[in-house]
């Protein structure tokens, strides 16, 4: 018990180095938590996606459309057991900040994601109205929109003025199911561009496709693609999570700094609590070779300078840790929905960032034990510091 009460009237021996070594540790793990968070949801998006849906897509880029008339050769494969289409529609919002998915689909497309959960009458409403929406939740939130309520957008791939009713409401099923989508009829869109743009009608972005077993999603991807092969339209055909990573590996590079980066906060704090810890073992190095002197052990010597340093290490990465559940609650809140359609600190952030608060208090301590055990009791009181 004395020797914590020691450990505690050490750590704060001197308030001011105490307290600024205490705040970089917090603010190193506020940075290292949300580096970490924007990483793994980045990643989290790919493990969303389900193992039982293809993408078929055009072979020359995702930006250019298929048309129509694949839609019924491709069910027609073994194995496919339902079809969807969608298209990217984009247009704006109210102002251009207001980012989020705006898809036309077809009228099966919440049949392929029952991650998607919407009622059944809200569905049927939908169904029954042209020019009507279903909205996520968060978007429903973030906007203080309320079913039967007008969203008018202006389009931009679609130029002209888009006015929808909104029918319905989804929420995400899982904690990584994006909540941030428009969808509306691709029928409804069909039938503007017939008549305002002929050429770019009956057409589809690209097509998502349900399987009867995923160990045949090769396979069956082979075949979809042979069909279309030497066609005006060929097409290529992958998994769900192989479409999704597709995405991801584009923004890989910024991603892998933003990983490095934050290990290499780890290191900084390290360096930090390090000084701290052998600026303090210096000033003591008399007091050390007192309590040598009095008897204390090297296995005391070593709790006191271990013990010091992993409470200074503790109390800066328990502020930090706790400061960041909030931190990134409004990080979540200013950004733009499209670009995180989902923001949770993940428990593995957690873990990583207690370990990395143990592990800085340890390494901290290394070089300040060295040099205490190894100084000798009378060098030690020749010392002048």
């Amino acid at each position: 018990m004395k020797v914590l009460k020691l450990i505690f009237k050490n750590a704060l021996r001197h308030k001011l180095r105490s307290i600024l070594t205490i705040s970089g540790i917090a603010i190193a793990i506020i940075a290292f938590g949300l580096l970490r968070t924007v990483v793994t949801i980045w990643d989290s998006s790919v493990d969303a996606a389900s193992a039982n849906r293809l993408i078929t897509r055009q072979a020359i880029s995702f930006i250019y459309p298929l048309p129509n008339a694949h839609k019924d050769k491709i069910l027609s494969v073994p194995g496919v057991t339902k079809i969807t289409g969608a298209n990217w529609f984009g247009g704006v919002y109210k102002n251009k900040d207001n980012f989020f998915a705006r898809m036309a689909v077809d009228d099966n497309y919440f049949e392929l994601f029952p991650e998607f959960i919407i009622s059944k009458n809200e569905l049927d409403d939908y169904k029954k109205n042209r020019n009507s929406c279903i909205i996520g939740s968060q978007i429903a939130n973030q906007y203080k929109i309320k079913v039967g309520d007008q969203m008018v957008l202006e389009g931009d791939i679609y130029p002209g003025r888009w006015e929808f009713e909104v029918k319905g409401i989804y929420k995400p099923r899982d904690k990584n199911t994006d909540a941030t989508q428009m969808l509306f009829h691709s029928t409804y869109l069909n039938e503007r561009m017939l008549v305002e743009s002929p050429t770019r009608a009956n057409e589809t972005g690209w097509y998502i496709i349900q399987v009867d077993d995923p160990k045949n999603s090769a396979n069956i991807s082979a075949k979809i693609d042979a069909q279309f092969k030497n066609s005006i339209a060929e097409t290529k055909t992958e998994t769900e999570k192989a479409f999704t990573q597709g995405f991801v590996s584009a923004s890989g590079a910024i991603i892998s700094a933003m990983n490095i980066m934050s290990f290499a906060i780890i290191g900084i704090i390290m360096l930090v609590l390090a000084n701290t810890m052998i600026m303090a073992a210096r000033e003591r190095t008399r007091e050390y070779a007192v309590l040598k002197t009095l008897g204390f052990s090297a296995k005391h010597l070593v709790g006191l300078i271990l013990g010091e340093s992993l409470l200074i290490s503790f109390i800066g990465g328990g502020i930090g840790l706790f400061l960041t559940f909030p931190l990134v609650a409004g990080f979540e809140q200013a950004m733009p929905k499209g670009f995180f359609p989902f923001f949770y600190i993940e428990p593995i952030t957690i873990i990583f960032a207690v370990i990395a608060t143990l592990l800085v208090g340890i390494v901290s301590a290394i070089f300040p034990i060295q040099k205490s055990l190894s100084t000798k009791i009378v060098d030690g009181f020749r010392y002048v510091g």
